[in-house]
């Protein structure tokens, strides 16, 4: 019988590992080629791992919530045939690379987690450290003060379990730690203007019930912390008329359902406008790397969308400048259907340098969104309402009803001043009253 390494799979361009959320299969089960083994999340996204081959379920490598390295073997399925030397044997070969400081470590994290009940308190931390780089530390030692003075390279400065082991690794050969250099790790804490408040106790009642946050809950509200810490945040409003795009759209929807297949709503509209808007002003499609600014080579939009359990997700449409009416509807539509059935990848919510959500669709007239880290700025799109408005024609003023709709731009106010803010807006409010009631679609 050969043995099979079913391997966590490539998971997007910046993705490099996964958390084990579910094992839908236990050691001894039958496997059939496409069947789902396990259940990984990344930062927003949970994922399925299929099987590419059939045969029997013999070995789980990693346990339930471990965190996993994209190519690393999660498991081991036998299948008929001659072993093909994808075995535990090969397996134990590879290990056998991997350099010894690093190994050791590994070991002592093994040993450490039979041992210790529970993991490194990391509460009174700002950042966030991942279940593993705490099992690190607290296996080898290393203290909260030491732990925050690691510099971190992974996303938003967050420390890997590359970062820590090459501290441990740097630590060995150094001298102990004296008084030192631990006032100065600690002094930045000091300095903070915003320290962390203290959490109030909450008294329950006889009727109150207690819901635990999900995951992803959690992640998002994390998030959204983290940007308004990041972030000096400014918003603009403005008021658009888009009368002819709501006639144009009630005069060609029935036309483009039945030729395109597809539902023709406002969100492709807009989503193309902004586009546009954007390649007129593209300093707003930036990001913000310490003292140096990013300016982005592809406008690639995030699609807020809330999911049906209450939480958020921002699909994005890659390379948005380029595509037709046609085609951004095909992309709007089959994200937020495959958003909804918790059906995208991972790498379909990377990548975005601009946000659009639709506040409107809950009724609202306005926001004030929060800027969706590392991008600079983000709109919001309020409801359509039916508003009485004074309409200048060469006859005269006259009152007339007029659809409408407000739109707030939240934008970093340390790299776009309110002029690129406003401009910004006033360019999308003029591409949208200028639209074509006779054109095609």
């Amino acid at each position: 019988m050969a043995r099979y390494e079913l391997k966590l799979p490539k998971m997007g361009e910046s993705v490099a590992e996964a958390t084990i959320t579910s094992w839908l299969k236990e050691v001894g089960d039958t496997i059939e080629l496409d069947d789902t083994v396990v259940e990984v999340a990344t930062d927003k996204v949970d994922s399925e791992v299929p099987s590419e081959v059939e045969g029997k379920l013999v070995e789980i490598l990693f346990e339930k919530d471990a965190v996993v390295q994209v190519g690393q073997t999660i498991a081991v399925i036998e299948i008929e045939g001659e072993d093909t030397g994808a075995s535990s044997s090969e397996s134990t070969e590879v290990k056998e690379e991997v350099p010894a400081a690093v190994a050791e470590v590994e070991k002592t994290i093994t040993e450490a987690k039979e041992t210790v009940n529970g993991s490194l308190d990391t509460s009174s931390s700002d950042r966030f450290y991942s279940p593993l780089v705490k099992s690190i530390a607290q296996a080898e030692g290393i203290s909260i003060a030491e732990l925050e003075g690691i510099q971190g390279s992974g996303k938003e400065g967050r420390v890997t379990k590359n970062d820590i082991l090459s501290f441990i690794e740097n630590r060995g050969s150094q001298p102990q730690a004296t008084t030192a250099p631990v006032a100065k790790v600690a002094a930045p804490k000091v300095e903070k203007t915003t320290p962390k408040p203290a959490s109030t106790p909450i008294t329950l009642g006889g009727e109150d019930q207690i819901i635990e946050m999900s995951r992803m809950g959690k992640l998002v509200s994390k998030h959204m912390v983290d940007s308004i810490q990041t972030s000096a945040h400014v918003q603009s409003f403005i008021e658009i008329d888009v009368t002819n795009i709501v006639n144009w759209r009630n005069k060609v929807k029935n036309a483009y359902q039945q030729r395109e297949g597809e539902k023709l709503t406002f969100t492709p509209i807009f989503m193309q406008a902004v586009a546009q808007t954007i390649k007129k002003h593209p300093l707003i499609n930036i990001s913000v790397d310490g003292d140096k600014i990013i300016q982005r080579g592809n406008i690639n939009l995030g699609m807020a969308a809330a999911l049906p359990d209450g939480n958020l997700i921002v699909p994005v449409i890659k390379n948005a400048d380029q595509l037709s009416l046609v085609g951004m509807t095909k992309q709007v539509n089959d994200l937020a259907q495959r958003s909804r059935a918790n059906k995208l990848k991972p790498d379909e919510i990377q990548g975005g340098t601009y946000t659009v959500t639709n506040v409107g669709s809950f009724g609202s007239i306005m926001g004030t969104p929060i800027i969706n880290q590392p991008q600079v700025a983000i709109l919001a799109l309020g409801a359509i309402r039916k508003m009485p408005s004074v309409v200048e024609t060469p006859e005269g003023d006259f009152i007339g009803i007029r659809h409408k709709m407000i739109v707030s731009h939240s934008y970093d106010h340390r790299v776009v001043n309110g002029a690129l803010g406003g401009m910004f807006i006033k360019t999308f409010k003029e591409i949208l009253e200028a639209w074509d009631v006779n054109q095609d679609f």
